[in-house]
């Protein structure tokens, strides 16, 4: 909103490349107008008495009735929506409607973009479709996308750059395969994807083999974790993903990972093309599964199986933010 100029922030500057459209110091608030700057937001704000095409062209009032027609036959081109020209917002679907949102935003030729979760209503078929299409408008246009999002899946099929923020602190900020590949922090492994979070504490340090044993609170489970700077005794917090843990029908020998956990089969669900099981080995650790390894596993509720979790796919977490604050 600041970005946008619907808000006024108490200080500070906001740049997009060289151009300045908010400094406090020097007293410059450039007007919305004349922002140059495309937002899309959840709710898409589609004027529901307008066609597709009036909704493009309704930033479009400067321009000649044939340029207007010209760039918004374009745009709806590009995002594969020109055959709705003629009809309106409810007589076209969730995923067109975003359609109609984006190109109502990108027919102004913005400098900037701002997308606010634009894809949280749709399904997933519909956010790829919608994914590509954004990253082809945008490989042909290179202006910078803002885009706010609570899913990992949409930050690695779009993001160059990801910030992970809580209660206004960047937490981390990088390449989106640094920052949820090997997260730090207890927000930023959920926001990526990690299952398994558990609390626990140092029984023993292996210094010369960089690893330390880890006993998971309330439980005789032991797991044998990367060396962090700790001693015996300290509290930790261990995240582990559901994809990163193998199970098997007969105990394993002779395995290079050093994590073995016997436990029983308490849940089996069908996630589209992922079985999600739950297995109880003192506490519940959560495991991705292709429903070809649960059929030649013949995998079922209250087998007993056998976790396989190597040293380096439990990694350590920072606390939160929320953490840090409590008194």
């Amino acid at each position: 909103q600041s970005i946008a100029g619907l808000l006024r922030p108490d200080a500070g500057r906001i740049m997009v490349g060289q151009r300045v459209l908010f400094d406090s110091a020097a007293g410059v608030n450039t007007a919305i107008q004349r922002r140059a700057v495309a937002y899309v937001l959840q709710n898409l704000a589609l004027f529901p008495h307008l066609t597709v095409e009036e909704n493009v062209q309704y930033g479009l009032a400067t321009l000649s009735r044939a340029e207007r027609r010209q760039r918004a036959l374009s745009v709806l081109e590009s995002f594969r929506i020109a055959h709705l020209l003629k009809r309106k917002p409810r007589e076209i679907s969730g995923g067109e409607s975003q359609r109609v949102a984006l190109a109502r935003s990108l027919v102004t030729d913005p400098c900037l973009l701002l997308l606010d979760e634009p894809l949280a209503a749709l399904d997933l078929p519909t956010q790829q479709r919608l994914i590509d299409d954004l990253r082809a408008w945008n490989a042909s246009h290179r202006i910078p996308i803002l885009y706010v999002t609570h899913s990992q899946r949409e930050v690695f099929a779009l993001g160059e750059r990801v910030i992970v923020l809580e209660n206004g602190r960047v937490l981390a900020q990088g390449a989106p395969q640094d920052v949820l590949r090997a997260p730090r922090g207890e927000t930023i492994a959920q926001l990526a994807g990690f299952e398994n979070i558990f609390d626990g504490g140092v029984i023993a340090v292996h210094e010369s083999q960089g690893t330390m044993t880890c006993r998971l609170a309330g439980t005789q489970v032991e797991l044998e974790v990367p060396l962090v700077r700790t001693s015996v005794g300290a509290p930790v917090r261990i995240a582990i993903a559901a994809g990163d843990i193998l199970v098997a029908t007969e105990r394993p020998r002779s395995l290079s990972a050093r994590n073995v956990l016997a436990g029983r089969i308490v849940s089996l669900e069908q996630q589209g093309v992922t079985v999600l099981a739950e297995v109880d080995c003192g506490l519940p650790f959560h495991v991705k599964l292709t429903p070809t390894a649960r059929d030649s596993l013949r995998l079922a509720l209250g087998r007993e199986v056998w976790l396989v979790i190597k040293t380096y796919s439990c990694h350590l977490l920072q606390p939160s933010v929320s953490e840090h604050l409590s008194p």
